[in-house]
């Protein structure tokens, strides 16, 4: 039976670029983000959008994840309604993915609000990845060219990192690339899971 790695962190913590540490060593990894970006696209889910956030967030037909971002993350009740919409996708998504790699002793399952939908009990270890919060805030402002406060809003909406590391069984703390990379063998010899590289 495959174990289930989840890998989680706040807004900015680095958890994709830890993500893709264990992925160079070769432990198969699912961005939960990015399935729901594409999940997101599928006719069901934008009719179901359509429905519950109006036309307004869509651009002749194709949605514009700037305008649903601005409304859910200001709004935790509206955020709970779209994540009871694209959660499930994700779900039978993700179940699909891992019938594919069963044959894996691990796989990786990386979601920035693990604990908050509830998918960290399907888990059997879970990685918290940190990093200081004005690192994490400068990271985000730099990615999705916005503001202070934004970050700070969605940093809200989302477990601070003692929540998180008091339910985790491994802490990565990511304050430089090196040491992140140091950890991430130190778990997997932890786990006694065979490197494909050093």
């Amino acid at each position: 039976m495959t174990k289930i790695i989840g890998l989680t962190g706040g807004i900015g913590s680095g958890k994709t670029t830890i993500a893709g540490y264990f992925l160079a060593m070769g432990i198969p990894v699912y961005i939960a983000d990015d399935a729901a970006k594409i999940v997101m696209q599928s006719e069901g889910i934008i009719t179901a959008i359509q429905a519950a956030f109006g036309s307004g967030v869509f651009d002749n037909n194709i949605l514009n994840r700037a305008k649903l971002a601005d409304i859910v993350f200001n709004n935790a009740d509206k955020l709970t309604l779209l994540n009871e919409i694209v959660h499930p996708a994700v779900k039978k998504d993700f179940e699909n993915w891992l019938l594919k790699h069963k044959k894996e002793p691990y796989i990786i399952y990386e979601a920035a609000i693990l604990f908050e939908s509830g998918r960290y009990k399907e888990c059997d270890i879970i990685i918290t990845v940190t990093a200081p919060q004005e690192t994490r805030i400068e990271r985000v402002m730099n990615r999705d060219k916005t503001t202070r406060e934004h970050v700070l809003k969605r940093m809200d909406m989302q477990w601070n990192d003692e929540q998180r590391i008091a339910n985790s069984n491994y802490v990565i703390h990511n304050l430089n690339l090196k040491n992140a990379k140091q950890e991430v063998v130190k778990i997997l010899k932890f786990l006694n899971i065979k490197q494909n590289h050093s």
